[in-house]
């Protein structure tokens, strides 16, 4: 490895990380502050319903299950599981769960972008950022693809083992590159790529999934907001009383 992409390879997984969670954090939150309205996209559901149901859901039930994997398969040790599980066998699921979430995710969202791009109504109300997000995300659902085959050829969980290593030291703030340095280029593309996303996050409609988590909150919040349906002003008795008024 030459000089200069010992830098780009320390930049990407020892600085980008954290350049992109410092964005992805502080960009909602000025977002969220300032223009909070603009969480979202033009709607489109009143063209094509029927290809934007089944491509919505199944883009969001596989992009969910995605993402839940990733998370806890990245950030899970592997004492917590060595002594019921190995690394192989875990791997194993991993591929097998996450191929299947990957292949639905991939329709969803290839009906979405079909639809975003080929419908001439719908390609009219669509803004750039919208497009440009939903071919992000496609191009890093197809690396996360890709993975698979070379996931498969080193079934003893090896590479698995570096990936959640790195995350784990990343988020223990060690982060460490050099870690990396032996991984086949469609893990380290899908990384980079990955956490692109994460930067993007606050300038896209992405930020809609907070919309998301506020309101499964709500669910769960102890009590309940009630306004009067009358302004909270004092009694006139003057004013005589309208025919049918309430007590």
């Amino acid at each position: 490895m030459s000089a200069i992409q010992n830098y780009l390879h320390n930049f990407a997984f020892n600085v980008y990380p954290y350049i992109c969670l410092a964005v992805f954090l502080m960009g909602s939150l000025a977002r969220f502050d300032r223009d909070q309205y603009t969480w979202k996209s033009d709607s489109s559901q009143m063209l094509r319903t029927g290809t934007l149901r089944w491509g919505s859901n199944l883009f969001h039930i596989g992009i969910l299950f995605l993402f839940g994997g990733h998370f806890v398969g990245l950030l899970t040790p592997h004492w917590v599981y060595e002594s019921f599980m190995t690394a192989g066998q875990k791997q194993m699921i991993a591929v097998t769960a996450g191929g299947i979430a990957g292949a639905i995710c991939f329709v969803g969202l290839s009906l979405l972008l079909h639809r975003r791009l080929f419908d001439p109504r719908i390609r009219l109300t669509s803004h750039r950022t919208d497009i440009a997000i939903l071919l992000i995300l496609w191009v890093q659902l197809v690396l996360g693809l890709i993975t698979l085959p070379f996931s498969i050829g080193h079934s003893d969980g090896g590479t698995m083992l570096i990936l959640a290593d790195w995350a784990q030291n990343l988020v223990t703030f060690r982060p460490d590159a050099a870690a990396l340095a032996g991984v086949a280029w469609p893990y380290k593309v899908h990384l980079v790529l990955g956490m692109t996303i994460f930067f993007l996050f606050p300038f896209s409609r992405l930020v809609h999934v907070w919309s998301g988590f506020a309101t499964v909150a709500y669910l769960f919040r102890p009590h309940q907001v009630v306004r009067s349906r009358r302004l909270n002003l004092p009694a006139d008795h003057n004013q005589p009383r309208q025919p049918g008024a309430g007590v």
